[in-house]
């Protein structure tokens, strides 16, 4: 059962992240029937610590903390994707895992985690931004770069900021049911569940050719997404075989044609989300999709959401018809 949550800082850590973690946890709910934590903030480097922010937090409780908890959850904080951290903070999270306690990273917190040796041979989630240098320090961590959070059990791990949220109402909803975790939901007027995963709010700009070999024809790809066009074709207007079209292509891109192109759709689906009120009958036809039918099953392919969920996000309720 949970009922005990520390949430342990080191200098630097990120307000609102801390914050998050406070709401969910560290309120009062009893006069709605909701359970009471008994929460606590903890510090890995003194009782005093400096905010991202600039302000400073103290708190009475170290490390010890930990050893009570039946959940301790590391928050994001400045330069923790790359720092040396305290080494009897790594101690206290394995014996936290070793004797039968969760641990919950919020966005970069992660990477003290993987420090502590708990990634290893686990999916993990983490902000989009950091997903490489997260593959790249701890190589045995399972990085899946698109989810809002990832339950590996004793570890959970999420995404950037707002991924947090999701993540606690999800361990709530995991020990207290989904009545309780509803009901704080409400209460922080967020959504119990949010749909799909952070693949939608990563930025992608339209990738340009590094080299001159396919870049004509990527720019009149770009300006011909409507249209069907097959490998033959392109390869025509490179004055290339097929096969030496294609070959070049996976060279310069890194990907096929075909992929390639039903990128840029997508990515064409997104702005015109984002930035018209056109249906999606007509952003079909202008994205090259066809039929809002295929539209909606590339975009739920390549973004883990559906096309009106994702105007709704960008744009508002009322946008989304």
């Amino acid at each position: 059962m949970l009922t005990n949550v520390a949430a342990v800082l080191m200098d630097g850590v990120h307000p609102f992240e801390l914050g998050v973690v406070c709401e969910v946890f560290g309120l009062d709910r009893s006069d709605e029937g909701l359970p009471v934590y008994d929460f606590a903030v903890a510090s890995a480097e003194g009782p005093t610590l400096r905010t991202h922010a600039g302000f400073t937090i103290s708190t009475p409780y170290g490390l010890e903390r930990l050893d009570e908890a039946d959940l301790v959850v590391v928050p994001a904080g400045e330069s923790y994707v790359r720092r040396i951290y305290p080494a009897d903070l790594l101690e206290a999270l394995r014996r936290a895992t070793d004797r039968g306690a969760r641990v919950l990273s919020v966005c970069s917190g992660v990477f003290v985690l993987g420090a502590a040796g708990l990634l290893d041979g686990r999916r993990c989630a983490v902000h989009w931004r950091h997903s490489d240098e997260l593959s790249r320090q701890y190589p045995r961590a399972m990085v899946e770069p698109d989810v809002l959070y990832v339950d590996e059990d004793p570890v959970i791990t999420s995404a950037g900021t707002a991924a947090g949220i999701d993540a606690c109402l999800h361990i709530v909803r995991k020990e207290q049911g989904p009545e309780v975790a509803n009901k704080i939901a409400r209460r922080m007027v967020v959504p119990p569940h949010r749909d799909g995963g952070q693949a939608q709010y990563v930025e992608r700009p339209l990738p340009r050719s590094q080299c001159d070999t396919v870049g004509e024809v990527l720019a009149w790809m770009e300006r011909h997404l409507d249209e069907e066009v097959t490998v033959e074709q392109l390869a025509a207007r490179a004055h290339m075989s097929p096969r030496t079209f294609a070959r070049r292509f996976q060279q310069e891109t890194g990907t096929t044609p075909y992929r390639w192109i039903l990128r840029q759709r997508v990515l064409l689906a997104q702005r015109l989300l984002e930035a018209t009120d056109e249906t999606m009958d007509a952003i079909a036809w202008r994205t090259g999709f066809g039929t809002a039918a295929t539209l909606r099953h590339q975009f739920v392919r390549a973004l883990g959401t559906t096309p009106q969920a994702y105007r709704r996000t960008f744009r508002g309720p009322e946008a989304a018809a």
